[in-house]
């Protein structure tokens, strides 16, 4: 018989309203978690399968390449743009019912997207799927953090990290399975049963214990929002069509808005970003650890699909399971070393796991232009068990480290800074990319429809090689300030402290 758990962290919290006993959250923790991870997997399937139905969905829909890929732009922009938002609304209006509400609009989305028929549509539809997988996003680790104890959330994100890997892998498999024997609208319509079930089970078992006091403030949402929007598509449209007088200016205003927000958050009686929990240095470290980690690490990813794809000429489908084996590894040790971060601590974990991604890009590195594929498959390997040491750990460190009260604001900054680095990522891959062929080539290279010539491949590589260099860089930094962060406080306080 399980134990009787303990009462929730948040009846500590006084800005916050009691709705319902915590322990009947206890009691069906697992079921809970399973949900989670359920949403998790979904969104993580999209954003592999839709890679690989690419070249049909463009010629099905009778598009053009540059239209064409805002299937895919336009769903990572919502996730960047919305995720701190939805995290706030978790808080003020109940972090399962947000995303309980995210869950149904992802499944409608879904549903919608298969029956697009033109490229405009989908482009529309796939914003839409963005906005239930964001709600999903920015309150999963806030309700992780509700429901298990500290002692506890790192199994819980293990699992949830566990996850999202198998969602890729299944997105992969997937892809390549209904493109090739049924048609690519079933890619979406195979999010439909899944949740619906899905959506059932979190009506009755996904209940929020406590809301915050406070209202939400639409002027920081509005002036936060811009900011971000104005950042992320002037970055999406560096990308696109490389540096113009317009997107500097779009990035350049996004940074100033963010300044802005920042100063008057930081002076309202309850801001937007629950600041009082950035006092935590293992938190703020932990924060920043995970933007540059995403950044640098997915941009490897894009960058060795890039090199499978234009250098190696391999299909879409073969160029992904190459991979596969890092998604395998990642997935069976991320529950794994979850539970080893709430025994023995984070940082070294995210110390560790930094340092074996470091070590997966200098192995790609050693990539050539007649290099025998079994190199990918070893760094691959390396960079699976480097993320799933990094990822439960940090989701561990940053929630175990906030404040109980703002749970929703915390878990969805870091799912914010997360997607930034997502885009962020692939920017930095088709930057690079375009540096020594053309950028419109460079997007075909990434999408699998176009190969390189002998003496284009050798450029090309050059470039690849400069990009996994600042890579490095990026994931240095990250395990430099997950290590500088320090021990957690909770195991000794109640509440972190500066």
């Amino acid at each position: 018989m399980e134990p009787k758990p303990e009462p929730t962290e948040e009846a500590n919290s006084p800005d916050q309203k009691k709705l319902l006993p915590s322990e009947r959250l206890g009691k069906n923790r697992n079921v809970i978690l399973s949900i989670i991870v359920v949403g998790t997997l979904m969104g993580a399937v999209d954003s592999t399968i839709v890679l690989l139905a690419f070249p049909t969905i463009t010629a099905k829909l009778h598009s053009n390449f540059i239209s064409s890929l805002w299937i895919i732009l336009a769903y990572l922009l919502v996730l960047a743009i919305t995720t701190t938002q939805f995290g706030r609304m978790g808080d003020l209006y109940g972090r399962s019912r947000m995303f309980n509400v995210g869950f149904v609009i992802f499944t409608i989305g879904s549903v919608l997207c298969g029956f697009s028929s033109t490229v405009s549509l989908l482009i529309g539809f796939r914003a839409v799927q963005a906005v239930g997988g964001s709600l999903m996003q920015s309150n999963s680790s806030a309700i992780i953090s509700d429901v298990f104890p500290r002692e506890q959330r790192g199994r819980a994100f293990g699992f949830n990290a566990f996850g999202f890997t198998v969602g890729a892998i299944l997105g992969i498999v997937l892809g390549g399975v209904i493109t090739t024997f049924l048609s690519w609208q079933y890619i979406f319509f195979i999010n439909a049963p899944i949740g619906i079930v899905a959506v059932a089970l979190g009506l009755k078992y996904l209940q929020d214990t406590y809301r915050a006091r406070a209202k939400i403030d639409p002027l920081a949402m509005t002036i936060l929002g811009g900011a971000l929007a104005l950042l992320s598509y002037g970055a999406t449209e560096f990308a696109s069509v490389g540096l113009q007088t317009a997107n500097l200016l779009e990035m350049v205003f996004g940074i100033v808005l963010i300044l802005v927000f920042l100063l008057y958050d930081h002076h309202r009686k309850t801001p937007m970003i629950d600041f009082e929990s950035f006092k935590s240095r293992v938190l703020r470290n932990s924060m920043a650890a995970l933007f540059f980690t995403s950044l640098g690490y997915l941009a490897v990813i894009f960058l060795v699909i890039m090199y499978l794809q234009g250098i190696r000429a391999l299909s879409p489908l073969n160029a992904s399971l190459l991979l596969v084996p890092g998604y395998v590894a990642g997935s069976f040790l991320s529950p794994v070393m979850g539970r080893l971060s709430d025994k023995y601590g984070t940082r070294n974990l995210m110390t560790l796991g930094a340092s074996l991604l470091i070590i997966a890009t200098l192995i790609f590195l050693t990539l050539r232009v007649d290099s025998t594929l079994y190199i990918v498959i070893a760094a691959s390997a390396v960079s699976g068990v480097g993320a799933s040491m990094f990822f439960p750990a940090n989701f561990n460190s940053v929630m175990s480290n906030a404040r109980p009260g703002a749970y929703g604001s915390v878990s969805g900054l870091l799912r914010t800074l997360q997607n930034v680095g997502l885009l962020g990522g692939f920017v930095l891959a088709i930057s690079v990319a375009s540096a020594t062929i053309p950028r419109t080539v460079a997007f075909q290279v990434f999408i699998g429809t176009t190969n390189l010539s002998g003496g284009v491949s050798q450029q090309f590589l050059g470039g690849i090689d400069a990009a996994f260099v600042s890579s490095i860089l990026l994931v240095a930094i990250a395990g430099v300030l997950a290590f500088g962060g320090g021990r957690e406080t909770w195991r000794k306080k109640p509440f972190p402290s500066s």
